[in-house]
C-alpha cells in the first residue's frame, strides 16, 4: 500500500501543484488549510509525512511542529517544513521545533522526493522496531529504557583534513559529543577494539568526485558501521548529488557552506534517533534470547529445540545420514528439592546444564525442556556413536558430586539417558511434517529414558525404533 503523505497549506494553488508531484510518485495525498484542522487529521487519519508550511492563518508553523511533536500519536510522524523564507534564523526555529527537515520555496522536485524517501525509510524502520518492542513488552521481556544517553562518537572526514579540523574548531562549543577527524582508509578499516563512530560527517566529494557518495554504500556494507548516522555536506547547488546520497542511505544533509550551529543540532538530532533505534535493537534481542532461553542454566528452552531439531532432520533428508536424539533425566531430581531445598536443586540443575554442556561438541544441541528434563541433539551420528555420546554424559554427571550452595556439603547426582537415531531417509523434504516427526523421535527417546529409569537409573537405553 503506498504511503500518505498530508500537506499542510492555507493556499490551494500550491496544494494542488504538491499533491499532483507526490500523486505522479505514487503517495496518496491528504490535504488541510490551517493548524487545526492538520491537527486533528494528523491525530485520526495517521499519515506517514507531513509537508507543513509555516504560515498558516491559524497557527504559526514552528507552534504546529511542537504540538506535533508533543502528541502521543502524532510525535513519530516525520515532519517537512516548506515555507518562501531562505533566512538561516527562520530554519533553526523549525528544526528546533522538531521539523526533520526544511525546504524553501520554490521547491526542487528531485531533492524533495528524495528527501521524501529517505525520512519514510526512516519511518519504517522505526516503525518496524517499536511494533515488535511492543510485542515483547506484552510478553514481558522488554525494559523501560534509560533517560540519560551518554555522549556520542561523531567522526568527521573532509577532503583536506584542514577542513574537518575548521568542523571540529566551529561544532566543539556546541555538541557535547566526542568530535573526531577521520581520512576515508580510518573510516573504512577501524583499528581492532576501536569505537565505531555514532555519526559521519562527510565531504561529498573528497580525493575523487563522489567519493563521498560511494562512502555511504561502503559505510552502510559495513557491519560495525551499518547502522550509524551518516551526514552528507553538500554544495547548495548540488541538487543530484544530494539526492543520490540519501537515496544512497544518507541520513540527513547539510548544505556547504554549512551553519555551525544547524550542523551541530542535525547532528544531535541524528544521535538521538540513532541511540534510540539502539535500544530497541537491544531490547529486541534480549527479548529474542529470553524467549529462547532457559535462564536458570542458560540453555535453549523447548521453543528453541523443536525447530531446531526438524532443521537437523532436514538437514540428515538431504545428506541421507543418520542423526540421534536424547532425553536425559536427573534421577530422584524431586528428593533434592524435598531435603535440601530449590535452592540447592537449582544449583544441580546448573551444574549438571555445564557439564553436559562441556562434554557436547559446538555442532550439538543441548535444551532444557522439562524442570529437570533434557534434550540432546547430535547432528551426522549413528547408534555406535550415539551411544558412546550418552556414555560419556552420564559418567561427567557421575564422576563427582555436586557442590551445594552456601557451603551446605555436597550431594551425588546421576542421570539417565534414552536415545532414539533419527533415519535420514524417514525426514524426507517436502513428503513429511518434520516437527510432527522429530515430536515422534522424542518419544521414542522418552520411553528408552523410561526403560533406563526401570533398569535401575544411571543407565543408558537405546530406542528399539526409529523414525
Amino acid at each position: 500500500m503506498s504511503r500518505r503523505i498530508l500537506i499542510v497549506d492555507d493556499v490551494a494553488t500550491n496544494r494542488i501543484v504538491m499533491k499532483v508531484r507526490l500523486r505522479n510518485a505514487h503517495y496518496q495525498v491528504l490535504q488541510a488549510s490551517d493548524g487545526r484542522t492538520a491537527l486533528e487529521m494528523a491525530r485520526t487519519e495517521r499519515p506517514d509525512l507531513i509537508l507543513l508550511d509555516m504560515c498558516l492563518p491559524d497557527i504559526e508553523g514552528t507552534d504546529l511542529c511542537r504540538q506535533l511533536k508533543a502528541g502521543r500519536e502524532t510525535a513519530s510522524i516525520p515532519l517537512i517544513v516548506v515555507t518562501a523564507g531562505r533566512a538561516p534564523e527562520t530554519k533553526m526555529r523549525a528544526l528546533e521545533a522538531g521539523a526533520d527537515e526544511f525546504l524553501s520555496k520554490p521547491l526542487d522536485e528531485m531533492i524533495l522526493l528524495a528527501r521524501v524517501r529517505s525520512l519514510l525509510r526512516a519511518r519504517e524502520t522505526a516503525e518496524e522496531l517499536a511494533l515488535r518492542n511492543g510485542t515483547h513488552q506484552v510478553l514481558g521481556f522488554a525494559e523501560a529504557a534509560p533517560n540519560f544517553a551518554p555522549p556520542g562518537l561523531v567522526a568527521l572526514i573532509a577532503s583536506d583534513p584542514r577542513r574537518a579540523r575548521a568542523w571540529r574548531a566551529a561544532l566543539v562549543p556546541l555538541i557535547s559529543d566526542s568530535l573526531t577527524v577521520l581520512s576515508r582508509a580510518e573510516a573504512l578499516n577501524p583499528q581492532p577494539g576501536a569505537a565505531q563512530p555514532d555519526a559521519y560527517v562527510i565531504d561529498a566529494d573528497l580525493t575523487a568526485e563522489g567519493a563521498g557518495l560511494r562512502m555511504v554504500s561502503e559505510l552502510r556494507a559495513h557491519p560495525g558501521s551499518r547502522d550509524a548516522a551518516i551526514l552528507i555536506v553538500v554544495p547548495e547547488a548540488a541538487r543530484e548529488t544530494a539526492a543520490m546520497a540519501l537515496d544512497l542511505g544518507a541520513n540527513d544533509l547539510i548544505a556547504d557552506p554549512m551553519d555551525a550551529q544547524e550542523l551541530a543540532l542535525r547532528i544531535k538530532m541524528q544521535i538521538r534517533r540513532k541511540t534510540q533505534s539502539d535500544r530497541l535493537r537491544a531490547t529486541l534481542e534480549d527479548g529474542l534470547r529470553l524467549a529462547v532461553t532457559d535462564p536458570l542454566t542458560g540453555l535453549f528452552n523447548r521453543r528453541y529445540a523443536l525447530p531446531h531439531v526438524a532443521r537437523v532432520a532436514e538437514r540428515a533428508a538431504e545428506t541421507g545420514r543418520s542423526f540421534a536424539l536424547m532425553i536425559l533425566d536427573i534421577d530422584r531430581f524431586k528428593l533434592v528439592n524435598d531435603h535440601y531445598g530449590h535452592a540447592s536443586g537449582d544449583a544441580v540443575l546448573v551444574e549438571v546444564a555445564r557439564r553436559l554442556k562441556e562434554n557436547l561438541r559446538a555442532v550439538d544441541l543441548i535444551a532444557r525442556i522439562g524442570g529437570e528434563e533434557f534434550m540432546v541433539a547430535l547432528p551426522e551420528t549413528d547408534a555406535e556413536r550415539a551411544c558412546g555420546t550418552a556414555e560419556r554424559l552420564r559418567r561427567a554427571i557421575e564422576r563427582r558430586p555436586v557442590a551445594l550452595p552456601g557451603g551446605a556439603g555436597e550431594i551425588p547426582v546421576t542421570i539417565s539417558v534414552g536415545v532414539a537415531i533419527g533415519d535420514g531417509c524417514a525426514f524426507v523434504t517436502g513428503q513429511v511434517d518434520l516437527e510432527a516427526k522429530v515430536r515422534e523421535l522424542m518419544e521414542h527417546a522418552d520411553r528408552a529414558l523410561y526403560g533406563a529409569k526401570a533398569s535401575g537409573r544411571n543407565t543408558v537405553e537405546m530406542s528399539r525404533s526409529a523414525a
